[in-house]
């Protein structure tokens, strides 16, 4: 095997973002081992089985047949490979501080199996200094190895939005930063098998702060049109009308999206990385906070508009039966990580609802870390035998269903159904 012709690989993680980065390279004629804690997803892959929707069995069974696509839960196999690219989880935990325990505890685990001359590629989102420090210590303290020297360390953050049509992994440029010039020309050169373009940037903190940057603009604007949304509707103004008018100006003006609340593993998480690490350096990220807490608030705002139109048919929201639409976080996928779905159905049930769910994306809830207690209940199908129905997540089926003819209040959070009831109600 050629030094570093990046033909065999491991990725480790094989969730929303490691599962397509594995068939990207493998669809590129790279030999990829995918590696996760997770037997039934390692055991999925091996039977090509896919777990997510916007991904066929097919495409893995394909993968599979031509040998370039495997799956285990030995860490001990890195020691096989050219390249590692690390794709775990980086959540908050309980005090809404950054969580690497996932990061770490995978650096540890391939840490004494590491080779000379391997790369370290951490595509999880962080704060800056992450790459550089702590996944640095833990990968040369249980390796005995020196970055920069023995091995090669770089980062780069994914750019993966599940559902989305008009772009894919391969042709999304690819930002990546070294710990040396040379960890950064290897780094470059790994994913330049598999993907078209490759932006270099002169450090790991630099594209860990791009990242950042990234959905933090994101999550900001979106804070925008949610506070919006609330001084319009008191007003007796459509804001998704108001959005869409302002969207044909050809410049200046990029339309971004009112909802119920933040979801995905993305915007609702990563500014506080950022907000946690400024006050290292003694700043204080008062708009990025104030962001935060804007779009926090509007599973309440929701709340309200449901309490309203129950109590105009002369009802309270203590005993009411509520249908949910939508427990994905964005249209047309099965992904309900940090849904605000979430947050609803928690608050509504604390108030002595009753709440059922309708998702065709996701028929069972599946385990979640913030919301384990509804893991296991299953989707059920649409009807008017509810006091209110609720959409949450704005799916095609939901904006093209036929609502015309129930009786029944439709609370509707993204302003997306086309056939409305007589008893619509825009939140």
């Amino acid at each position: 095997m050629t030094r570093m012709s990046f033909d065999r690989i491991a990725v480790i993680g094989l969730g929303y973002v490691g599962l397509p980065l594995s068939l990207q390279f493998a669809r590129s004629g790279v030999s990829v081992l995918g590696l996760d804690t997770d037997e039934s997803k390692v055991e999925s892959i091996k039977a090509g089985e896919s777990y997510l929707k916007h991904f066929s069995s097919e495409e893995i069974l394909e993968q599979n047949a031509a040998g370039r696509f495997t799956a285990s839960m030995e860490f001990s196999s890195v020691r096989e490979v050219e390249a590692i690219l690390i794709c775990v989880p980086t959540p908050l935990d309980e005090h809404r501080q950054p969580d690497l325990s996932f990061v770490l505890d995978t650096a540890n685990a391939i840490a004494p199996h590491l080779s000379k001359g391997t790369l370290v590629s951490l595509e999880s989102t962080t704060y800056p200094g992450t790459t550089e420090n702590e996944l640095r210590e833990a990968l040369e303290v249980g390796s005995g190895l020196e970055a920069g020297v023995d091995f090669h360390l770089a980062y780069s953050p994914e750019r993966e939005d599940p559902g989305r049509v008009d772009a894919s992994m391969k042709t999304i440029p690819k930002v990546v930063g070294g710990l040396t010039k040379r960890c950064e020309e290897l780094a470059e050169r790994l994913y330049l098998r598999a993907i078209d373009c490759v932006h270099c940037v002169s450090s790991c903190r630099v594209a860990e702060a791009t990242k950042l940057l990234e959905n933090i603009f994101r999550s900001v604007n979106i804070a925008l049109v949610n506070e919006l949304k609330v001084v319009y509707d008191a007003m007796g103004i459509n804001v998704h009308e108001v959005i869409t008018a302002a969207g044909t100006k050809p410049f200046g003006f990029m339309a971004f999206r009112p909802g119920p609340g933040l979801g995905g593993h993305c915007i609702p998480i990563d500014p506080f990385y950022l907000t946690w690490k400024a006050r290292e350096f003694g700043r204080h990220t008062r708009f990025i906070e104030l962001a935060g807490e804007i779009n926090a608030s509007m599973p309440d705002y929701v709340i309200g508009k449901v309490i309203a139109a129950l109590n105009k048919e002369g009802k309270a929201v203590n005993g009411a039966s509520i249908l949910l639409l939508g427990l994905a976080y964005k249209a047309d996928v099965d992904d309900c990580r940090e849904s605000p779905s979430f947050v609803l159905m928690d608050n509504l049930e604390t108030r002595g609802a009753t709440v059922d769910y309708n998702d065709p994306n996701v028929p069972v809830i599946p385990e979640t870390r913030e919301h384990a207690k509804f893991a296991g209940r299953k989707s059920v199908p649409i009807s008017d035998d509810y006091d209110l129905l609720l959409l949450v997540t704005d799916h095609t089926e939901y904006e093209n269903y036929d609502f015309s003819a129930f009786s029944v209040p439709l609370v509707d959070t993204r302003d997306c159904v086309n056939n409305r009831p007589a008893k619509y109600l825009s939140a």
